[in-house]
């Protein structure tokens, strides 16, 4: 995989289906994503989870397109496509035969109930042992084949877990690997796959149980010309161990520290994190997720570790969201709206830093030097700013942040002048060749320094998030070049 800037985007809610995502990339951003992470399209992509509920993962949505469109789009870029790990829709045709047939139907090993984990019964220290990402239990009572049954659903009633360990569930993920590695994919993504393996007795989540099959199944990816990112959120340092074990992690600890950073002044925890942590990552600012909260805490299932930020930071991190998008983000965070994760604040980055056009900037470009394959998501991309019209349609906190562009909302997006400015840094990024080098990190003044040094070029950012101060000096050739001000004069190659 090129160690170039990728996009992350639906399809339907940018370029309007699989095809014109590839037109836009090709004629209004040439040159500034090497890669895209093409978020669900699969049948259906508009479920209860914007696409993360599949009812067959191995079908593209006739409405975004086909595998050939896929495969016309990685002749370009790198592909990063999602295989839904821990769960599939209960609207499935092979769960609707579970409901009608219940043991006697083909697919029963395929799918966990209470009784299936815990064949002997659960003490109530079993049950509160599990981890999940909203409270209560992860059981929903449906009848399958007239009998009740309590189905084990991490996230949400329309989501069924399967049981990865059987050979059911290894045949139907197998038959995901196949179909996207003929479809020429370069990066798979194993979504929700922390939940994945329960283990009687146990949290059931990211337990030496989860993390054997992350490595079998890592192998069985590989065997395909598969890469494997892993997506977890999860304490730091369960992130540096599963760092060492994958091909690619995500920093989710990235975003709520440079916001700390930007907040407070106070870069000592950002720099604490750049020296420890695992340098083959996905860095991210922005996902189709909120900005995670737990990454940087306490160990949620171990409280007496300590996380990156101190409860009171934490405390004072989230409430500053919410005062610098004006409430917005209150609005569509934890129980105020219809939420999968309530330990995540929703809001577009731009937004929580106040939509600051230098300050965003900054925080970019600190994404940018930091080690890793950098992703922007597509509202990030275009400085979008909070959609309270579609949160108050839809009643879902998430889509504060997944506003649908039409075609000439791109067109004015991409002739903001921040918008203009990252362009231009992501093709810096890019092209200049110094970041497969040696990275530098040092604390200076109030602020950071981020370097790379190859032979022949390198690149030096001094920043200091919470004043939107960043400078950049990068040498090609023997020759030097410096801006200190990435909105009106951005690095150019």
């Amino acid at each position: 995989m090129r160690n170039e800037v990728q996009l992350i985007a639906y399809a339907d809610r940018l370029g309007g289906d699989i095809p014109g995502v590839a037109r836009l990339l090709h004629e209004q951003l040439p040159g500034v994503f090497g890669g895209v992470h093409l978020l669900p399209f699969f049948t259906p992509y508009d479920g209860v989870d914007a696409g993360f509920d599949p009812v067959d993962h191995t079908t593209v949505d006739p409405r975004l397109g086909t595998w050939q469109d896929v495969r016309d789009l990685g002749a370009q870029h790198d592909t990063v496509v999602d295989l839904i790990v821990n769960h599939v829709s209960a609207d499935s045709a092979p769960f609707q035969d579970v409901i009608r047939r219940g043991s006697a139907s083909p697919w029963a090993s395929l799918f966990l109930t209470y009784g299936s984990v815990f064949p002997d019964g659960a003490t109530e220290a079993d049950l509160t042992a599990i981890y999940r990402p909203r409270p209560g239990l992860p059981f929903t009572p449906m009848a399958l084949g007239g009998e009740r049954h309590l189905v084990w659903t991490t996230f949400t009633p329309s989501q069924v877990d399967i049981d990865v360990t059987s050979a059911a569930g290894e045949a139907y993920l197998v038959s995901i690997l196949d179909t996207l590695a003929a479809a020429d994919v370069t990066l798979l993504r194993m979504d929700a796959v922390g939940y994945a393996v329960k283990t009687p007795g146990s949290t059931c989540f990211m337990t030496p149980q989860t993390f054997a099959f992350i490595d079998r199944f890592t192998g069985l990816a590989r065997d395909r010309g598969l890469d494997v990112l892993v997506e977890v959120h999860s304490y730091y340092r369960r992130q540096i161990e599963i760092g060492a074990t994958v091909d690619r992690v995500y920093d989710f600890a990235l975003p709520p520290l440079v916001l700390h950073a930007a907040y407070t002044g106070d870069h000592a925890p950002l720099a604490r994190w750049l020296s420890i942590r695992p340098t083959n990552a996905v860095t991210v600012l922005d996902t189709h997720d909120g900005i995670g909260v737990i990454d940087v805490g306490p160990d949620q299932t171990t409280p007496d570790q300590p996380g990156l930020l101190t409860p009171a930071e934490l405390d004072a991190l989230v409430e500053t969201i919410h005062e610098r998008t004006g409430g917005q983000s209150r609005a569509a965070t934890g129980w105020a709206a219809s939420n999968l994760d309530v330990y995540q604040v929703n809001s577009t980055f731009y937004d929580a830093l106040g939509g600051d056009p230098r300050t965003y900037l900054a925080a970019r470009a600190v994404q940018f030097f930091t080690p890793g394959v950098p992703q922007v998501y597509y509202v990030g991309a275009l400085a979008g700013r909070n959609d309270m019209e579609l949160l108050a349609r839809t009643g879902v906190g998430r889509d504060i942040n997944r506003h649908h562009y039409t075609a000439e909302e791109v067109t004015a997006a991409l002739d903001e002048p921040v918008v203009v400015a990252l362009c231009a840094l992501a093709r810096f990024r890019n092209t200049l060749g110094a970041f497969d080098g040696a990275f530098a990190m040092a604390e200076r003044g109030t602020g950071l320094v981020l370097t790379w040094t190859c032979p022949d070029r390198s690149a030096s950012l001094e920043v200091d998030l919470a004043g939107g101060a960043a400078s950049i000096t990068w040498q090609v050739d023997g020759r030097s070049h410096r801006t200190d001000d990435l909105l009106t004069d951005p690095p150019r190659i």
